[in-house]
């Protein structure tokens, strides 16, 4: 990764997760972006254009399924990967995250520490296919 730090969009509709990752990304040698709906999320990452994309699911305005498919669908946002975020463990879900153009699930709650791993691997990951 060269040059300025990869620049997280956290989506999520809770101030108090949003400012806790926010926090610890920053910590942890990331720029951080943040919006609180799916509408926002798009919007922000047509803006913007993060390197990564952690979203919640369960979301006012436009839920994160909806926002992922959105972004999945435009040429501008398509390449940038998105991380499921979600209070939702039932069987099946990580299946719907991957079909809406999910890149991977956490399970929130989930410790900063297991999220800044997650966000690391996903980007090596993607940096490696292209």
């Amino acid at each position: 990764m060269s040059g300025a730090a990869p620049l997280v969009l956290i989506v999520d509709d809770y101030q108090d997760a949003r400012e806790m990752y926010a926090e610890y990304l920053q910590f942890s040698g990331f720029r951080v972006a943040e919006a609180r709906n799916g509408q926002e999320a798009v919007d922000k990452a047509m803006e913007l254009r993060p390197s990564i994309i952690l979203m919640d699911l369960s979301l006012p305005v436009m839920d994160g399924w909806e926002a992922t498919r959105v972004l999945k669908g435009d040429d501008r946002t398509r390449s940038i990967p998105v991380v499921a975020l979600t209070g939702h463990t039932m069987s099946g879900h990580s299946h719907e995250a991957q079909d809406a153009g999910c890149y991977s699930y956490v399970t929130k709650p989930c410790l900063p520490d297991a999220l800044v791993e997650e966000v690391k691997r996903v980007l090596k990951a993607v940096a490696a296919a292209a």
